[in-house]
């Protein structure tokens, strides 16, 4: 069975200061992945590392570049983020390894995604592939900011995954008092109550994260860190989407 996790930025990172580790919930989040014995591809978001840059440069999801100076600032703040994830898992013997998006993801003309990785061999051979959220090159426009939730769903997609799971800095997706909501199936239903993240994002927030899981076959779940051992166990903690 093939489960796909997204660890957000705002878990592993302290979004309101540029480039900062959260190194206490990075370690609990290894020590969880650690406990899964199936077959497992890991994604994460930017946080305040790639967002930070991303901002600065005004480079996005929809506003492209090409000033390389700020292309290359986005991927290695990206690249260097993945580092620190790797080696978090490293230090609980899960045997993951980096795949990064700028050399292996496009958008053409149309906006349109395209991903070539060696996941399913990684797979294969019992590696942990872990993709981070990324520039990447777009016809016409330069580089454009690649989220994870985007990449998420163009894996699930590939791979076939039976589950997904995007574990975010909140326990699950909020309706418009404040209570998490159990499960969402149209992204009507929750539209009024989804805004954007509190720090900066450059990928669109909660909001697009619906938006990208009601387009998966799978089903997923969005849940905050203290759900992350339940959802690796099988559970469905936080919000079910789909």
């Amino acid at each position: 069975m093939t489960l796909i996790l997204k660890l957000g930025g705002s878990v592993i990172t302290d979004k309101q200061r540029p480039e900062t580790l959260d190194e206490e919930h990075l370690a609990r989040a290894a020590a969880a992945i650690a406990e899964h014995d199936e077959e497992l591809v890991l994604v994460h978001g930017g946080g305040s590392f790639g967002h930070h840059h991303a901002s600065e440069h005004g480079i996005s999801s929809e506003a492209g570049s090409h000033d390389v100076t700020g292309a290359f600032a986005v991927h290695d703040a990206m690249r260097r983020l993945n580092d620190a994830v790797l080696a978090a898992l490293h230090e609980r013997d899960v045997p993951a390894l980096p795949i990064h998006p700028l050399s292996a993801a496009a958008r053409d003309g149309d906006g349109e995604l395209s991903l070539s990785t060696p996941v399913e061999t990684m797979l294969s051979e019992g590696f942990v592939p872990t993709v981070q959220a990324d520039v990447i090159a777009h016809t016409g426009a330069g580089v454009t900011v690649v989220s994870g939730d985007e990449l998420v769903v163009e894996l699930a997609e590939q791979l076939d995954a039976e589950r997904v799971g995007l574990c975010a800095g909140v326990p699950g997706v909020f309706d418009e008092e404040g209570k998490v909501i159990d499960r969402i199936e149209s992204f009507a239903a929750v539209q009024e109550a989804l805004g954007g993240s509190d720090a900066t994002d450059v990928t669109g927030g909660m909001a697009a994260k619906v938006r990208a899981l009601l387009d998966m076959d799978a089903p997923a779940s969005v849940f905050g860190l203290d759900g992350l051992e339940g959802f690796i166990d099988g559970e469905s903690p936080g919000t079910r989407v789909g």
